[in-house]
């Protein structure tokens, strides 16, 4: 496994490269036409969250200076609700750029320095235990990642697909 410069991010990088894999396994099989279904009007679809995991993965990119954006940002920028009248991309669209901005993000997180992690970065969530820097704000996403992991291996019960696997492609390098 290649090793970051930066050693607080030798927690990330694991569960990093983990989604990454997770990210295909959630969307194996799906179709299309299952992926815009809620759950009596009450959930979110599958479609809205695999968009907002994308841009969870672009916006990762833009606190480390990637300058890369997400072209559906409009849809979902900082987890707008979803817009029933909406048009939102396909799977595969989201797939790509899923794949496009990846293993961008994941040179950058293995050459970071340290110093870089520690620069403020305003959360807005204004937690006193929680210092605003480049850092927790990684963390953050991560977190917010394995909290749509979560909904969609519900969703893919709820829509009768298989559980999620966890089997891994080892040509996946991200």
């Amino acid at each position: 496994m290649e090793k970051p410069k930066a050693k607080t991010l030798e927690v990330i990088i694991p569960g990093y490269r983990m989604h990454s894999q997770m990210f295909n396994n959630l969307l194996d099989s799906i179709k299309e036409s299952d992926a815009l279904t809620r759950i009596e009007n009450k959930t979110n679809h599958f479609t809205w969250m695999v968009g907002n995991l994308v841009n969870c993965r672009y916006w990762m990119a833009g606190i480390v200076g990637i300058q890369e954006k997400d072209p559906n940002d409009s849809l979902f920028k900082d987890g707008k609700a979803l817009d029933e009248k909406a048009q939102y991309p396909s799977l595969d669209v989201l797939k790509k750029e899923w794949h496009k901005i990846s293993p961008i993000l994941f040179e950058k997180l293995l050459s970071i320095e340290e110093a870089e992690l520690e620069q403020p970065y305003e959360l807005g969530m204004n937690i006193p235990y929680v210092k605003e820097n480049k850092l927790n704000m990684l963390g953050m996403c991560t977190d917010r990642e394995s909290y749509l992991f979560g909904q969609l291996g519900l969703m893919r019960k709820i829509l009768g697909y298989n559980a999620v696997k966890y089997d891994t492609d080892d040509k996946l390098g991200y």
